[in-house]
């Protein structure tokens, strides 16, 4: 691969891109950020998958009333919104422990050199 410098739109000019995208820290923060993504987007596309199979095969359980005209059903659904801002949360927790420090650290090594 090829180490020349290119211009990125919106980043600094003369930089080696390349030599930023096999760094060390680079692929630190690549392999940080897999090992909280994948395993979070599997889980949600289980619990997504197990809603959409209980509301389809499991009527009689989902039209069950919890209390008035509250059931299982929208119980179960509320609670997708609810994991979504869980998730949120938990990436938001995640990125300024684990990726931000980093991808500062990245940042500041780039402008260093570029100057």
């Amino acid at each position: 691969m090829s180490t020349t410098h290119t211009h990125v739109i919106g980043g600094p000019p003369n930089v080696a891109w390349e030599e930023v995208h096999e760094s060390e820290d680079f692929q630190e923060l690549r392999g940080r950020l897999r090992r909280f993504i994948f395993p979070v987007t599997a889980l949600f596309l289980a619990w997504y998958l197990l809603y959409v199979v209980v509301a389809d095969y499991a009527h009689e359980f989902m039209s069950t009333k919890l209390f008035g005209n509250i059931t299982v059903g929208l119980v179960f659904g509320l609670l997708q919104f609810a994991s979504t801002f869980v998730i949120t949360w938990l990436y938001m927790r995640y990125a300024n422990r684990r990726l931000d420090p980093i991808a500062e650290k990245i940042r500041a090594d780039v402008e260093r050199e570029s100057a």
